[in-house]
């Protein structure tokens, strides 16, 4: 029997399995610079860091003002991005680590992001999480992304696990708040720092301001063992 007994894990995975938002931003600026918005920031894509691209790029079209429809800029960044992540995605190492521990320990685990199903899946297979992490729930494929608790509670569904014996990992805001309106605990280890005092990761109940650098597995997969036990 696993040391984690009833407790099923949810992984975010841009930004928390996988260092993917630099192809992300990369995607965002080449498409806005197509559609004559030339200098869109790193500062500007951080706004959107967790918030799926649906809602991204309908957000792009009222805040600049483009005329293209919001499925075409949506179908046109997927494909950008798709191009990106294929040749270059990089699993955290920590992060791989602790999908291995709970593996091994028969946990099960699930993904749960606001990316497009073909992103998810070009990205576990190229990084080779797929052999591990084979639930995966796209925010395409619910009602509302995060901060709406869709995707995770879709997530517990598949893996047949009750809301409150799942914990999420998580490096956004809108990530964080979706897991507490889930009823679900939450690792949160934000992606970026300055983000770290927002509100909604203070709903979490393991913050680590430093982000990955202050992530391990060994020490979360002690934290899991200890609360739950102590639960």
């Amino acid at each position: 029997m696993s040391n984690l007994g009833d407790i099923s894990v949810i992984f975010d995975l841009d930004g928390t399995l996988v260092d993917s938002e630099p192809n992300y931003y990369e995607a965002g600026r080449q498409i806005l610079a197509e559609h004559g918005v030339p200098d869109f920031t790193w500062a500007d894509h951080e706004q959107y860091i967790g918030i799926s691209t649906q809602e991204t790029v309908a957000h792009w079209k009222q805040r600049y003002g483009l005329r293209a429809l919001v499925d075409d800029l949506f179908a046109a960044k997927n494909r950008r991005y798709l191009e990106l992540a294929r040749a270059s995605t990089r699993a955290y190492p920590e992060m791989r680590k602790f999908v291995e521990l709970l593996a091994a320990d028969g946990v099960p685990m699930a993904v749960a992001s606001g990316s497009s199903p073909e992103a998810i899946a070009a990205i576990l297979v190229g990084t080779g999480l797929d052999a591990q992490l084979r639930t995966v729930v796209s925010a395409d494929e619910v009602a509302h992304g995060k901060p709406a608790p869709d995707v995770f509670l879709e997530a517990a569904r598949r893996l047949g696990a009750d809301p409150a014996d799942c914990v999420v990992v998580e490096d956004a805001a809108p990530g964080a708040a979706a897991a507490h309106a889930a009823g679900m605990r939450c690792i949160a280890l934000p992606y970026v720092a300055a983000q770290a005092d927002a509100p909604e990761f203070a709903t979490a109940d393991l913050l680590l301001r430093g982000g990955q650098d202050e992530f391990t597995a060994r020490a979360a997969y002690d934290w899991l063992v200890r609360t739950t036990r102590a639960s």
